[in-house]
Parts: structure tokens; C-alpha cells; sequence
């Protein structure tokens, strides 16, 4: 049998390299969605990548200076795929995003349930305004890509933890608002969830005497929530004002409330807050996301 001069089999070999690394790039494209096509409504600067701070404490990645928002894709098992959404929002007090802990390992587990997760940049640090356009405009491309992702755009969800709480109550509360100039035919859909689940949430008790935040209208209209908080938590306060709001109106709430915690747990092992929330979640996901 004749053999391929060396030299030939060397190009082959870097050829093959070549194209698998380009389909490889593609697919990761494919799976990470820029929300803002051209200019980023109230930002003058370039759009660049996030920055990944050098604080790595606790085994977190920490992004910050977010001038181009995305969302990035993960999909479940298609024989698991129960047609929902929901749109993860790492917190980090509007400063930065714990986008591993709070965004990808919570996408990750939640594919493992049959949704279609999508994690969201939001604009940081110090961008409340703009990053509640995010969120708004992230609902909208998520509920329009409804065919290609095959989502039931009435199952269309968010959950956010501490700030990222705060954003997805902004959002479940705010939606009627039209918070940025359209952009194109994606705008023209609504931004309302259709559920949304605040774990360890922050800032909700900005009214007077800690109560309600007054920017979130709370109303018969509001989602259904899920409030999971400890009682050791300083932000606790923001799950039990947001709570007795839900209540008064009349809107499905449940509300948890553990004795000890503290914040900022996610999902990891060795934290009561962290493995009690996701089975409480899951039975009220099943029971609601219908």
C-alpha cells in the first residue's frame, strides 16, 4: 500500500484541526446571543468583552464592565424538553456577576429539568437603568425565538439571585414600560414573564420604613413567585415585603424562609439555603409551569 509523503500528511492533519476548530468556534456562537445588535441604548462607548475581575474568592468568576449584553444558550436533552424557558440572572450587587455560580451552574441544572436556559449579562457595574433594558429586551428575543428554540411562549420565565432578584422583580413588575427606543420586530413582543423566582433577593425594601422598593408595581397582573430567603441574611427583608406585596394583591406567591444560610450561596453543596431551594423550587415549578 502506497503511504502520503510526510509533509502531506502534516497539511491533512492541520487542515482537519483547522475545520474542526472552526466548527467548534461556530457552534460556541451559535450558543451565545449579542441582545443589542448595533448600539446599546444609553451607552457612547464601544462595545468589548466583559472583564473578568481578579477576585476568585470562594471559587467564583466575577465579571464587570458588561458593554455588550448577551445571552448565552443551554439546552436540554431533547427527550427532556418540556417547551419552558428561563432566563438566569447572576447577582453581585449591580457591580459585578457571579456569572458561574449564580448563572451557568444554575442554567446547567435547570436543563436537567426539562427548560431551555438562557444567562444574561447585564449591564454592570452601576447600571440599574441599563440593565433592566437587558432584561426586558433578553424576554423579548427569548419569546420570539420561541419556533427555533420549540418554547411555548407562555412559559417563559426568570430567576434572579440578590441583585439579579432584584432585576427579575424589576422585570416581573416593570414590564408594561417601554424603557428604550425599539430596535426592531423583536421589540414589539411582551417583556411580562410568566413566572419568575427570587432566590436570596436584594433591594426590594427601599420604600419608607424597609418597605416595598416603590418602582415595583405590584398588581393582580404580577406573575406567580417563588421567594426563597434565611433568616440570617441582611437582605432577607427584600423576600418578606415582596412577599406580603404578592399577597395583598392577590398573586400566587411561595415564600420560604430558612433560619440560617446567610447569602450568596447558589447552588453549592454545604450550605443549608444552597440544598434546600432547588427541590422547593422544582415541586413549585412543576406545579405552576403547566
Amino acid at each position: 500500500m502506497k503511504t502520503q509523503p510526510q509533509p502531506i500528511k502534516v497539511m491533512l492533519t492541520l487542515c482537519s484541526l483547522f475545520f474542526s476548530l472552526v466548527f467548534v468556534a461556530q457552534a460556541q456562537n451559535e450558543d451565545l446571543i449579542h441582545i443589542w445588535p448595533d448600539k446599546v441604548p444609553g451607552e457612547t462607548g464601544p462595545k468589548h468583552p466583559a472583564v473578568v475581575t481578579d477576585n476568585h474568592s470562594g471559587d467564583v468568576t466575577r465579571l464587570t464592565d458588561v458593554t455588550d449584553p448577551t445571552l448565552k444558550v443551554f439546552l436540554p436533552d431533547a427527550n427532556v424538553n418540556n417547551g419552558a424557558a428561563v432566563i438566569v440572572c447572576p447577582g453581585g450587587g449591580y457591580r459585578i456577576l457571579a456569572i458561574d455560580k449564580e448563572g451557568h451552574e444554575v442554567a446547567e441544572w435547570f436543563t436537567t429539568l426539562g427548560y431551555t436556559a438562557f444567562v444574561l449579562e447585564y449591564r454592570v457595574p452601576e447600571k440599574q437603568d441599563g440593565a433592566l433594558n437587558d432584561i426586558q429586551r433578553a424576554i423579548r428575543i427569548v419569546r420570539s425565538g420561541a419556533d427555533e428554540w420549540k418554547l411555548d411562549t407562555d412559559k417563559i420565565g426568570v430567576i434572579g439571585f440578590s441583585a439579579g432578584g432584584s432585576l427579575a422583580a424589576r422585570a416581573s413588575t416593570r414590564y408594561n414600560e417601554e424603557t428604550y427606543t425599539a430596535q426592531d420586530a423583536k421589540d414589539k413582543v411582551s417583556s411580562k414573564p410568566n413566572f419568575a423566582m427570587l432566590i436570596y433577593p436584594a433591594y426590594l425594601d427601599k420604600g419608607e420604613n424597609r418597605s416595598l422598593t416603590p418602582e415595583l408595581n405590584v398588581n393582580e397582573n404580577t406573575p406567580p413567585m417563588f421567594l426563597f430567603a434565611t433568616a440570617d441574611d441582611s437582605h432577607a427583608n427584600s423576600a418578606l415585603v415582596m412577599a406580603t406585596a404578592l399577597r395583598d394583591n392577590k398573586v400566587p406567591v411561595s415564600l420560604h424562609l430558612l433560619p440560617k444560610g446567610g447569602h450568596g450561596y447558589g447552588l453549592r453543596n454545604g450550605n443549608p439555603g444552597a440544598e434546600t431551594w432547588p427541590a422547593l423550587a422544582e415541586t413549585w415549578l412543576k406545579a405552576t409551569v403547566k
